[in-house]
């Protein structure tokens, strides 16, 4: 074999141990885990971003630290968000559960408004922990009220969005 030349019975290793030439049982090959963590990362990305950049809005306004509060209150929000998923995961099992005759999209719904007030009322705390603190009680309530009311219309659109059209295909891509 010529030193330019690859050899022809190459496999790629992934994290969870299975091999690129290998296949599923179905005949499909798995994606990768790298895949699914990148877009989960993403996601939370987009979505902590938006939430946590009304909400810091709403506790500081613009200002000069504006940027820096932000990039503090979304930080928080990802040690928060994981557990969304999971919560997700089982709000979703709890409303299939409880409405098994229901259609998936009227589930889907639910499960997305059931969704957007606990991640809203939870990033609403981390972010007014961040921006405002815990020294004067009252500034921090309103601070998260606040913050809360006012990205909660910006949370169920997207939470709707996400549960109507998104989650279903996300499902589905880390299933794979």
């Amino acid at each position: 074999m010529s030193p330019n030349t690859m050899p022809v019975n190459t496999e790629t290793l992934f994290i969870d141990g299975s091999k690129s030439g290998s296949a599923k049982n179905d005949g499909t090959k798995k994606t990768p885990l790298l895949y699914k963590v990148l877009l989960i990362l993403a996601l939370m990305t987009v979505i902590g971003g938006l939430l946590t950049g009304v909400m810091t809005y709403m506790n500081v306004g613009y200002s000069d630290t504006f940027f820096i509060d932000w990039s503090r209150a979304l930080l928080a929000a990802y040690a928060i968000m994981p557990i969304g998923f999971l919560l997700m995961g089982l709000v979703t099992k709890f409303i299939n559960h409880k409405l098994p005759n229901t259609k998936a999209y009227k589930r889907n719904l639910i499960t997305g408004v059931v969704m957007a007030c606990i991640m809203e009322s939870m990033l609403a705390f981390s972010t007014a922990s961040k921006t405002i603190g815990f020294a004067n009680q009252t500034a921090f309530l309103n601070g998260w009220l606040e913050g809360f009311l006012v990205a909660l219309p910006v949370g169920l659109t997207l939470m709707v969005i996400v549960s109507m059209t998104i989650k279903p295909k996300i499902e589905a891509f880390l299933k794979s």
